[in-house]
């Protein structure tokens, strides 16, 4: 009997599938398209405001950075952006500094203390905190957080730090209206609380529980977890979070315009009343005439708070680089 073996079929040829190719081209396209108007879009924004400010920074020149002069009235015009500029970074800084711990505690509760039945309600007012309104933290600050402010921290900080040397001009104030800067800096920091604590809370959470339990197995602490293996791996995110918070406290408008004082002057202290370049821009420039140098002034005033944003998270992502390298 022959050994014969039957013929076998040939497998076809393989073919590109080309279904769905052109959606997928489509998708592609339509993402491109995103990315670059994001761009575009900052770019208008920042050409329009340096186009505006142009006749300011002609006028003015380099002198415009560190004048405290505004001088809106007619035939003696006057406008410098140091006194705004040094509001903005101040509260900004001393905003974070009040509530970078604060949502900091509220985060490492939630995640490592609180019960269950604790976390949910507690998350839920966190995140509707961010839900308000400016304009109501504003009247909030004005009628309930100034008084506090002015009686509780003004006057005590006063009596005792302002006698001493070099520190102490920090703290003495004679300003009896209660609008300052440190009110001003305690709005804001309730205001990025929620922002902050909601990020650190969630990035603490995307830690592997595999990484805990082997540092607890070790016989270390809550604290001594939080510090040498949560906060490590998630350091990148805690500083975007913080630098999210940051950008909202440079960029309020409403609720600083209530609390801040609106003083175009330098301050000596931070109980002293002051600006901020988003308060005197939402402040005057309903008042600016079209194609005015105070117009041009203030969209001057913009195009800086602008870059400061710049600066700001610049510098945040070179020592995140530096740090990981």
């Amino acid at each position: 009997m022959s050994d014969t073996s039957l013929p076998q079929a040939s497998a076809p040829p393989a073919t590109r599938r080309t279904i769905g190719s052109a959606g997928d081209t489509l998708f592609e396209w339509l993402c491109r398209g995103a990315g670059l108007f994001v761009l575009l879009l900052l770019g208008a924004i920042i050409l329009t405001l340096f186009i505006g400010g142009l006749p300011a920074f002609r006028e003015f020149g380099l002198q415009f950075l560190w004048s405290s002069d505004w001088n809106p009235v007619e035939g003696r015009e006057s406008y410098g952006a140091l006194v705004p500029m040094l509001g903005t970074i101040v509260t900004s800084i001393l905003a974070i500094m009040l509530g970078v711990p604060v949502a900091f505690g509220i985060a490492f509760f939630l995640t490592e203390l609180a019960p269950q039945w604790v976390r949910r309600p507690v998350g839920t007012a966190i995140e509707l905190l961010a839900a308000v309104p400016s304009i109501i933290f504003g009247m909030w600050g004005l009628f309930v957080l100034v008084p506090f402010v002015q009686n509780y921290i003004q006057l005590p900080f006063g009596e005792t730090l302002g006698a001493l040397p070099i520190v102490g001009v920090i703290f003495d104030s004679n300003n009896f209206a209660g609008t300052s800067i440190f009110a001003a800096a305690m709005v804001l920091a309730i205001m990025i609380l929620p922002f902050i604590a909601a990020t650190m809370r969630d990035v603490f959470n995307q830690v592997p529980p595999v990484y805990k339990e082997s540092a607890y197995g070790l016989g270390a602490t809550r604290w001594e977890v939080m510090k040498g293996v949560v906060l490590p791996y998630t350091r990148i995110s805690v500083v975007g979070g913080i630098m999210l918070g940051l950008g909202r406290a440079l960029g309020e408008t409403m609720a600083v315009t209530f609390v801040i004082g609106n003083a175009n002057r330098m301050a000596s202290s931070i109980f002293d009343p002051s600006t901020t370049i988003a308060s005197v821009v939402a402040m005057e420039f309903p008042e600016s005439l079209m194609g005015s140098l105070k117009q041009s002034s203030l969209l001057a005033l913009g195009f800086l708070l602008f870059f400061i944003s710049f600066v700001v998270l610049a510098v945040s992502r070179w020592l995140l680089r530096s740090r990981l390298k």
